[in-house]
């Protein structure tokens, strides 16, 4: 809004001081005016998400197209017709032309699935029935969004309905669904949005620290991460039974599915679906030997629980086997978690969004705090802000920034500043699990994301009870600074953080 109104102020300034500038008054009056334009509309480009580059290419184009029409006005000044004729076709460029660029600069591509592109809340009460005149206008198919809700009294994700638009029809996507909106009987009106596995970047990275951890697994000093985040120091306390489980916290990953036979993952995994124990992707396996990868077997990585009793790992595929998948599917995922007996819920995917409000979203979390489990998600790799992604900026998860091993923010990791709940941990050279029995390090807040559920696993494994906000709040208090604490959060300290959620 700024860099707009902005841009429109300075430019109405500038063409204004070009006209009436032989007048003293009026050349005082639009200069300063333009001063002011000018610096708002340069602190709302610099406010824009995006690189460097890119907002200097939108200031370079956006000074000449302000050069040009303002130079255009001062040669037609004197006559009024032309004057008035420029004027127009000014307003009808900046309107219909210009405008929609500028915005555009700095948008992301959101895709719809287009075998269901709207997810609709029906009124309490009411049936599809009721959007008939817009259903039969546009020839509209629908089915229930979620139909395997366990506790239907404590949602309404049960009112909602996904509706397929017909090929002919897809171009008024945006008219259906207004009209979807005014019809007086919708509560809610969203696109049902593809996201994606959040990306990740093979390195060939070795890392090689001397500590002794007291586990036998063979790549344990190749992973940097437990060196940082102080592994050992927790491995100590919990070998002390100063702190003792009280249940075995169950670890829902939202995939690509997990590689259930993985020689360092199957000890620890328990499956609800034979379709979900497989990866053909390998990005939900990596996620779940950085959650809980059998330790000290003296096989591959080491994980959060150095005698593997607190944590069961648990798949459920969300995603395809190329990584995407719908809102509607994850939202489908995260209540079937929740209904499953998840403790900790993992999903490190998500994307842009078109849509602030992410009522669908919000619901589903919300069930799940209600049915007592708590969902960490990562905050994407586009080195934007995190509340403007999906689930990342979703109220009620915990945003998962990355760091490297020099605690500074990863130079893809959006930032979590504005978001209401957010943390760091390691996403950089993250060596864990891939399918076939095979170890790789990826770099990603995909990565980063499951250091916090597999932590978080075991903060519920000794204390069942603790709320979302609580565990936030202990992740917080009990961090470490960064290099760029305001974007990232606090670090993860995984021994004070066990030892405060355990009093």
């Amino acid at each position: 809004m700024l860099y707009t109104y902005g841009f429109i102020a300075s430019l109405l300034s500038l063409i204004l001081w070009f006209i009436f500038k032989e007048k003293k008054w009026a050349g005082n009056l639009f200069g300063k005016a333009l001063l002011l334009s000018v610096v708002a509309y340069l602190s709302g480009l610099f406010m824009q998400d995006g690189d460097m580059s890119q907002k200097m290419f939108a200031l370079a184009r956006d000074a000449v197209v302000m050069s040009v029409l303002s130079v255009l006005f001062s040669f037609m000044s004197k006559n009024k017709l032309a004057l008035i004729a420029m004027l127009l076709g000014v307003v009808m460029f900046l309107k219909f032309i210009y405008l929609g660029e500028m915005q555009a600069s700095f948008a992301q591509e959101v895709e719809v699935d287009n075998q269901g592109e709207i997810l609709v809340d029906v009124k309490d009460g009411e049936s599809i029935k009721v959007l008939n005149n817009v259903i039969h206008k546009y020839n509209l198919e629908y089915d229930i969004a979620f139909p395997n809700i366990g506790d239907k009294d404590i949602t309404d994700l049960d009112d909602y309905y996904v509706l397929n638009i017909p090929k002919k029809y897809e171009h008024k996507r945006t008219d259906i669904m207004r009209e979807l909106a005014e019809s007086g009987y919708a509560d809610d009106v969203e696109e049902n949005e593809i996201v994606y596995a959040i990306p990740t970047i093979e390195s060939n990275t070795t890392s090689n620290n001397k500590i002794d951890y007291g586990v036998n697994d063979p790549s344990v000093n190749g992973q940097w991460a437990l060196e940082v985040l102080e592994m050992n120091k927790l491995y100590n306390l919990l070998r002390s039974k100063k702190v003792k489980s009280k249940k075995v916290a169950r670890v829902f990953v939202l995939d690509t599915g997990i590689d259930a036979k993985h020689e360092d993952i199957k000890a620890n995994y328990k499956s609800v679906d034979k379709r979900y124990d497989m990866d053909k992707m390998g990005h939900g396996t990596h996620c779940a030997g950085t959650v809980s990868a059998v330790t000290n077997n003296k096989k591959g990585v080491a994980a959060f629980s150095p005698d593997n009793t607190m944590v069961r790992l648990t798949s459920i595929k969300v995603l395809s086997d190329y990584g995407g998948g719908t809102q509607q599917g994850i939202i489908g995922g995260m209540i079937k978690a929740a209904d499953k007996g998840a403790d900790v819920i993992s999903m490190s995917l998500g994307g842009p969004s078109n849509d602030s409000r992410q009522r669908a979203y919000t619901k589903a979390v919300k069930y799940i705090n209600k049915k007592g489990a708590i969902t960490v998600v990562a905050a994407g790799n586009s080195n934007r802000n995190a509340k403007d992604y999906v689930p990342a900026g979703v109220e009620g998860v915990i945003s998962v920034a990355a760091i490297d091993s020099k605690k500074q923010k990863a130079s893809f990791s959006n930032y979590v500043s504005d978001v209401k709940m957010g943390i760091a941990a390691p996403g950089v050279d993250i060596l864990s699990t891939v399918p076939g029995n095979a170890y790789k390090e990826y770099s990603g807040t995909s990565m980063a994301c499951p250091h916090v559920a597999g932590l978080v696993g075991i903060m519920r494994s000794v204390n069942p009870k603790l709320t979302v906000k609580e565990v936030h709040k202990i992740l917080h208090d009990t961090g470490k600074e960064t290099k760029n604490t305001k974007q990232t959060g606090r670090m993860i300290y995984p021994v004070d953080a066990v030892k405060k959620a355990a009093k």
